[in-house]
């Protein structure tokens, strides 16, 4: 039990940084919503696009599930483990499940959004 309390801990304070991932052109080719969507669903997960007006926010909260936040257009402000991450287009953030996490739209342009759900 002591092991696994270790290990736990171990695991959680490596999480300490945000894994965002960026788009490449090159070995992706030119980003659509239906390239980044496949690449994410053959990574295991499920996906949802949304648009996201100019001023929405999301106050921090979690998810009980593990998810990947992508843009496709726009600027969107993610806040986890205390640090401020900007994606623009071609961008992506891990979010493990119940991570406490808040999100908004920044400037006038609105944010093409891909919402990616960890299938288990």
């Amino acid at each position: 039990m002591k092991q696994k309390q270790t290990g736990e801990i171990r695991r959680l304070s490596q999480k300490l940084h945000p894994e965002v991932y960026h788009w490449n052109p090159v070995t992706d080719g030119a980003l659509t919503a239906a390239l980044l969507s496949n690449k994410l669903c053959s990574m295991g997960y499920e996906c949802t696009r949304y648009i996201y007006s100019s001023g929405t926010c999301f106050s921090e909260h979690t998810h009980p599930v593990d998810k990947i936040d992508a843009v496709l257009a726009g600027r969107f402000l993610i806040r986890i483990y205390g640090i401020d991450v900007v994606l623009e287009a071609g961008d992506w953030v891990v979010v493990p499940r119940n991570t406490i996490h808040s999100a908004e739209v920044i400037g006038d342009q609105d944010v093409l959004s891909i919402d990616a759900v960890k299938l288990d």
